[in-house]
């Protein structure tokens, strides 16, 4: 679910000044060998209101490794549950009781006991709040002794999901307005410092109950995408992110890792006409070209999506046609095959769309097929999924305009014309925010306002199956949704990071990656090594 209030799940924080002689001094900085310098920002910008999981600080759309704080339980590199701060927990027949057991040799790095009446204080508050994980299910937590028990308001057997998504606070000592900026928590890592806009430095935690990482110190620094690869260029860095025009970019001392992710990109089109009705927020509904089911069927059709990907993603990513990651087990396959022009062509023309003035851009009823594209300008890669869909449009007569601009911009706009976004989460809950019309047009959910009685009702069905049974039902949630295209959707996007060859981040362990990523869901399994030879991963 795109937000753009909820911070990403661990933000990797990079910033010319203050880093020294990193990218002012020329290079070849040294740190000990027990010493981290990365330079990742997968997860999004520097959070406003710092470590805090109550502001969505370790949250991103399934579930991320938060560091400072822990969580109920993890994924592991398959997608299965494992616990972290449970012992065992169990599910009630109808999906409305969750009870978990809470280990009782956690302390927080104030030296206070970690409780279950933390963990249930940290869920109520993070509802209360709801910048983070989806706890609308969620009535209430409670604790009784080692145990928490979530109270739910209807049947919903992804709620599991949920409990990999709270960072846990200390009810005792947590304040609003305070504790991002020194964060108390019972993770891996303790926060040592945090120079705004700079960068962040975390020191292990010398109490943590779990496995314990590699790693001594992580700086994590801010940088614009030009510097962060600049920042390799000199040797500065143990590890950064790079955009994907960097990604066959070879340098010496460095080896490229990319990895496969669940994160999807695509372009929502409104399926309503534009009848003059608003959103709760006076926000315009409905499109008069995207409303024709013909538009968005040729659009889908007509466009090739491998192109795309070559030139957005520079190869690094895989072609999607639902919206659906190829790892995840409600994923389904093409129901259609696209670069098909001229049956694109003709769906508009039998359609009664055709271009009567010889401009290139079909008519109906006096109506031009034209419409705007937004996209956030800081992602160089929606742009070009922007520009590039653009360009292919016009090969079937559809006009196209793509729009960058802040979220306040795109704001306003997010029901009435297309938007790229991005989705991606290893919960199927995700098919509520993306189709169920109980939602629509509220926030950033069902932005396309799609409108079919038999998804929401496959949705209610899902919500009452067990867990592994349900993924059949929101598959075919899914598929009877992108029946109607509400979307245009082009492909996943490869995360790809230069890595010193002296450092092992363990690829085959990586977790799933949702959206936003999570480079760090594997720490426990980073080293150094010693250095070998360069090499370049390709794709």
């Amino acid at each position: 679910m795109e937000t753009k209030y909820i911070i990403a799940a661990v933000v990797a924080i990079l910033a010319i000044v203050g880093i020294g002689a990193f990218a002012m001094g020329g290079g070849n900085t040294h740190h000990a060998p027990n010493e981290l310098v990365a330079c990742v920002a997968a997860h999004g910008e520097e959070p406003e209101f710092g470590f805090d999981p109550m502001h969505g600080w370790g949250y991103h759309d399934s579930g991320t490794e938060p560091l400072i704080q822990s969580t109920i339980l993890k994924r592991d590199k398959d997608n299965n549950f494992v616990n972290d701060l449970a012992t065992n927990y169990t599910v009630s027949s109808d999906f409305k009781n969750y009870t978990v057991d809470i280990r009782d040799d956690v302390k927080f790095t104030d030296g206070s006991k970690l409780t279950a009446k933390d963990v249930a204080f940290s869920y109520n508050k993070a509802k209360e709040l709801g910048e983070g994980a989806d706890l609308s299910s969620m009535n209430n937590a409670t604790a009784e002794g080692n145990k928490v028990t979530f109270i739910l308001n209807k049947s919903d057997s992804t709620f599991i999901n949920k409990l990999t998504d709270v960072g846990i606070v200390p009810e005792a000592n947590y304040k609003e307005d305070s504790y991002g900026q020194n964060p108390i928590g019972s993770g891996p890592y303790k926060l040592a410092q945090w120079d705004k806009g700079q960068q962040f430095i975390l020191e292990k935690n010398p109490d943590y109950y779990g496995r314990e990482p590699y790693f001594d110190k992580i700086t994590n620094l801010f940088l614009d995408p030009d510097a962060a690869f600049a920042a390799v260029k000199n040797g500065d860095v143990d590890i950064a992110e790079v955009q994907l025009a960097y990604a066959n970019e070879t340098i010496d001392g460095y080896h490229l890792e990319y990895f496969d992710s669940i994160d999807v990109r695509g372009i929502s089109l409104p399926t309503q006409m534009n009848t003059g009705n608003v959103s709760e927020d006076n926000v315009t509904i409905g499109n008069n070209v995207t409303g024709d089911p013909a538009i968005r069927e040729a659009l889908n059709i007509g466009i090739n999506r491998q192109s795309l990907l070559d030139g957005a993603f520079n190869g690094y990513g895989n072609v999607s046609y639902n919206g659906v990651a190829g790892q995840l087990p409600w994923a389904f396959g093409s129901t259609f095959n696209d670069s098909q022009v001229d049956q694109a062509k003709k769906v508009l023309s039998d359609a009664g769309w055709n271009d009567t003035n010889g401009d290139g851009i079909v008519e109906k009823n006096g109506t031009k097929a034209e419409f705007s594209v937004y996209y956030n300008s800081k992602a160089t890669e929606r742009q070009a999924i922007a520009v590039a869909v653009a360009e292919q449009a016009k090969e079937i007569g559809i006009q196209i305009n793509p729009v960058g601009g802040s979220w306040d911009d795109i704001d306003p706009n997010i029901y009435s014309q297309g938007v790229v976004w991005g989705f991606g989460s290893a919960d199927p809950f995700e098919i509520e925010h993306q189709y169920d019309s109980r939602v629509a047009c509220v926030g950033y959910d069902n932005s396309e306002g799609l409108n079919d009685s038999e998804v929401d009702s496959l949705i209610d069905q899902a919500m009452t199956q067990d867990l592994n049974s349900s993924y059949s039902t929101w598959s075919q949630a899914a598929q009877k949704a992108t029946s109607h295209y509400p979307y245009l959707w082009i492909g996943t996007v490869d995360y790809t990071y230069f890595v010193s060859n002296d450092l092992d981040i363990s690829n085959s362990t990586h977790l799933i990656y949702p959206h936003g990523g999570d480079i760090w869901g594997n720490i426990y399994d980073w080293k150094r090594v010693n250095e070998t030879s360069n090499t370049t991963a390709s794709k």
